[in-house]
C-alpha cells in the first residue's frame, strides 16, 4: 500500500499564499528561491530537525508551485479541532467559505465521522476541513 506523504497546491501569487496558509491553519511556509522553481514548502505538523521527518505518524507535509495551464490541483481535507473557529479563520485569512454540501456557509454533520466544510483558499483551490467527532 502507498501511503500519502505530501500533498501540493498551485499558486497565483506566492506570498498571499504562503500568508494564508500560515494565518488560517498554522502552517510554517519555507520559500525556495527560482532555483528549486520558487517552491514554497509548508510544514503542517511538528518535524524532526536531525531527519526532517513527521515526529507523529499518519501526518504530512507539503508544497505550493507556481500555478500554470496544465496545473491540477489535488483535493485535501484539513482535520481542525473547532470548525466554526477554522471557517472564521479562513474568511479573515482572504479565502471563501462554502459551507456543506448545499454551499450555504454551514458545515454539514457526516453521521460517525463528524463536521464538514468546503472551502476556497486565496488562490482559487477548492479544499476541505473536518473536525472529527468527539472533537
Amino acid at each position: 500500500m502507498n501511503p500519502v506523504v505530501h500533498f501540493e497546491l498551485p499558486y497565483e501569487d506566492r506570498d498571499r499564499a504562503a500568508k494564508f496558509y500560515q494565518d488560517a491553519f498554522g502552517w510554517e511556509p519555507q520559500k525556495l528561491g527560482p532555483e528549486m522553481g520558487n517552491y514554497v514548502v509548508v510544514s503542517t505538523s511538528e518535524t524532526d530537525p536531525a531527519t526532517h521527518m513527521i515526529k507523529e505518524p499518519g501526518r504530512i507535509n507539503g508544497g505550493l508551485y507556481k500555478r500554470s495551464k496544465d496545473s491540477q490541483a489535488p483535493s485535501v481535507v484539513v482535520a481542525v479541532d473547532d470548525i466554526q473557529e477554522a471557517m472564521k479563520k479562513v474568511a479573515a485569512a482572504g479565502g471563501k467559505v462554502l459551507g456543506g454540501s448545499k454551499d450555504d456557509g454551514q458545515p454539514d454533520e457526516i453521521p460517525g465521522i463528524g463536521l464538514y466544510c468546503a472551502i476556497i483558499d486565496s488562490e482559487g483551490n477548492r479544499m476541505s476541513m473536518l473536525q472529527p467527532k468527539g472533537m
